[in-house]
């Protein structure tokens, strides 16, 4: 990443929206985004390969899920953030991987431009990859600054988006079964 060229951009749009670089409040500003940027894009720096590696000798064959993964993006658009929770199932094929290794994966692929239907996309692309289960499902809910706040401006509206692998697709009962695991509040 480019330390150096992000604070020189940060300071031709303070430029070019008529605010005084220098005046002691945006003095640092461009230091504090570029910074921000190496963070919250991190996600371009690290290699997929690190992603869901199988735990050895564990076998199991029933539905896992993890739900409500607090994640955020920034949309490619507009570089403003989308906010939300993901829910990602999967029926092993006797291969499982540790449980923070899912949201670890939505963070990678989420910490880098993006749109909501690819990061969703990734995540069980990368899932049936490397897992080779069953099959997978997650599903997205996100609120997009990028309409609450500009364009249309309806804040608290939600995107669901859904990637559905295996025999979620083709098995209706497991969706659903699916679907109604992430309803409940226990």
């Amino acid at each position: 990443m480019d330390i150096r060229k992000i604070e020189q951009g940060v300071r031709l749009i303070l430029e070019g929206i008529g605010e005084d670089g220098e005046r002691p409040g945006l003095k640092e500003t461009p230091v504090r985004v570029a910074k921000m940027f190496a963070e919250i894009f991190s996600g371009l720096e690290t290699p997929d390969e690190d992603l869901l590696k199988p735990i050895e000798g564990e076998n199991h064959d029933e539905m896992v899920l993890l739900k409500d993964i607090p994640f955020y993006s920034v949309c490619e658009h507009h570089l403003l953030p989308f906010i939300g929770k993901a829910h990602i199932a999967y029926i092993p094929d006797s291969r499982i991987v540790g449980l923070s290794e899912l949201p670890r994966a939505l963070e990678h692929f989420a910490k880098r431009p993006q749109v909501q239907e690819r990061l969703t996309a990734q995540l069980a692309d990368i899932i049936m990859e490397r897992l080779r289960p069953k099959g997978c499902m997650v599903v997205i809910e996100a609120e997009h600054l990028c309409m609450s706040m500009r364009g249309i401006k309806k804040p608290g509206a939600k995107t669901t988006t859904s990637a559905v692998r295996g025999i979620f697709r083709s098995k209706q009962s497991t969706r659903e079964e699916m679907l109604e695991l992430i309803k409940k509040n226990y």
